[in-house]
């Protein structure tokens, strides 16, 4: 497995969570996908899944969510 974090602008509540959680949860391989919401500035999303997933997948499907975008991302030392 593969744990990898991303700062996240956009998120200001708790339907943001759910409807990022849903889309990242979504994309194959995904094994499961934490937030820690901070409104107004910047959530951290953790995703686990079972290779590494590619940025611009990532950031795809935060935008099919909301209006949300990646600001910063790095692999969480590797494999889980």
């Amino acid at each position: 497995m593969v744990v990898a974090t991303y700062q996240v602008t956009g998120l200001t509540c708790e339907h943001c969570v759910r409807a990022v959680t849903g889309e990242l949860a979504g994309i194959e391989g995904v094994r499961s996908v934490g937030v820690s919401l901070v409104p107004g500035g910047e959530s951290r999303v953790t995703v686990t899944s079972e290779a590494e997933l590619p940025v611009p997948v990532v950031a795809a499907a935060l935008a099919e969510a909301g209006d949300y975008q990646i600001s910063h991302s790095q692999p969480d030392g590797g494999r889980a």
